[in-house]
C-alpha cells in the first residue's frame, strides 16, 4: 500500500476544490424537498460544479455518466439518478464529487426528507456521530485502523450495523487511492498502516439498520440492502496533519 501525499500547495487546491464539492451538496440536499424528482437534483449538482470552475468526477468513472450518486431508504451507494419523486419520510443519501485542477474531493450525506418519526432522526444521528470520531481519529500517528473503530464504536453502541464490503478510501489525484478504510475492524486484524502529514482521506460512514449484506439492483450501479432495511452514508474529505484533521469539503 503507498499513501500519495499532498503539499501543502497541493491541499490548498483540495481545499478549494472540497468547497466546490461541499457548496454543491448543500444546494442539493436544500433542493430535496417532497415531489421533486431526483434528475433535478442531479441537475442541480451539475450545474453548480461546472459554473464554480470545477468537474463532476463522478462522470470520469467509465460507464458511469451522472453527476450524482442518489440512493433512497434502502439504497447504500451508487444509485442513479431517475424521475422517481421523493416523499415526505424517504431517507435520501446525496454522494457527489469535484474533479478541480487535477485533485478530487468526495462528500456525500443522508437527511431525512420532509417529515419522519424518531427513529429515522436517531438513525442519521448516530450515523453523523460516528463520521466526527472517525474524523477526530484521523491524525499523524494514528493507524487507519484507528478511524474503522472509532465508527464502529459509534454505531454498534447505537444499535446499527457497519457495512462490511464497502470502505471510505484515499482521495486526490484519482478519486478511489490508497488506503481503503473500512467501516470496521474486520476480522483479519485492522489496517496498521500509519497516518502521516499530508494524507488526504475519503473517510466513509456506510452503514445499515440491519443486516449488512448488501446486493446489486438489475442496472448494475445500485446497492441496496438485501433485507431492506435503511442505509445511511456519511463522507468528508479530510487532509491529515500535524495540526489535526482538516475537512477538505467544508464551505468557508
Amino acid at each position: 500500500m503507498a499513501i500519495e501525499l499532498k503539499s501543502p500547495k497541493q491541499l490548498e487546491l483540495m481545499r478549494e476544490g472540497g468547497r466546490i464539492t461541499a457548496a454543491a451538496l448543500q444546494k442539493v440536499l436544500a433542493a430535496a424537498v417532497p415531489g421533486t424528482p431526483l434528475i433535478e437534483l442531479e441537475e442541480v449538482a451539475e450545474r453548480f460544479i461546472l459554473s464554480a470552475g470545477g468537474e463532476p468526477a463522478f462522470k470520469r468513472v467509465p460507464g458511469y455518466d451522472f453527476t450524482t450518486c442518489l440512493n433512497l431508504n434502502e439504497g447504500v451507494v451508487h444509485g442513479i439518478p431517475d424521475e422517481h419523486r421523493l416523499r415526505s419520510g424517504d431517507i435520501l443519501t446525496v454522494d457527489l464529487g469535484t474533479f478541480y485542477r487535477g485533485f478530487n474531493t468526495d462528500h456525500a450525506w443522508t437527511i431525512l426528507v420532509g417529515d419522519g418519526d424518531g427513529e429515522k432522526r436517531k438513525f442519521l444521528e448516530v450515523g453523523e456521530s460516528a463520521l466526527r470520531a472517525a474524523i477526530e481519529q484521523s491524525r499523524v500517528g494514528n493507524c487507519v485502523e484507528d478511524i474503522s473503530q472509532a465508527m464502529e464504536a459509534v454505531l454498534r453502541e447505537g444499535g446499527y450495523t457497519p457495512v462490511e464490503v464497502l470502505t471510505g478510501h484515499g482521495v486526490g489525484r484519482a478519486l478511489h487511492e490508497d488506503p481503503q478504510i473500512p467501516c470496521l475492524v474486520t476480522r483479519a486484524g485492522g489496517d496498521s498502516h500509519k497516518l502521516v502529514e499530508g494524507a488526504t482521506l475519503a473517510v466513509e460512514v456506510i452503514y445499515t439498520a440491519g443486516s449488512p449484506e448488501l446486493k446489486v439492483l438489475p442496472d448494475g450501479w445500485t446497492v441496496v440492502t438485501a433485507d431492506g432495511s435503511l442505509a445511511g452514508l456519511f463522507e468528508h474529505s479530510i487532509a491529515v496533519t500535524h495540526d489535526g484533521p482538516i475537512v477538505l469539503t467544508r464551505v468557508g
